[in-house]
């Protein structure tokens, strides 16, 4: 049951605890910072989960480099 339930969402798990435990190291000052937490901790649920779907790579970097050398020859 526990392996099945990491496979499911183990990503998303492992990103809301980075997310929280940077959070926490960063919440100890005050409003803005919780908000600052909260984006950090659903940053971390949305690469998890990302993770989790089996997605692909976060950033398409192929796709970008080939938009640079298209847009600008001499970067070759």
């Amino acid at each position: 049951m526990w392996r099945e339930w990491a496979a499911t969402y183990g990503g998303r798990t492992l990103g809301v605890a980075a997310g929280l435990f940077f959070g926490i190291i960063y919440l100890i000052s005050g409003f803005w910072d919780m908000l600052f937490c909260a984006l950090l901790i659903g940053i971390g649920y949305w690469i998890g989960k990302h993770k989790d779907d089996r997605r692909g790579p976060l950033f398409p970097w192929e796709k970008l480099t080939d938009w640079v050398a298209d847009r600008w020859p001499w970067s070759r």
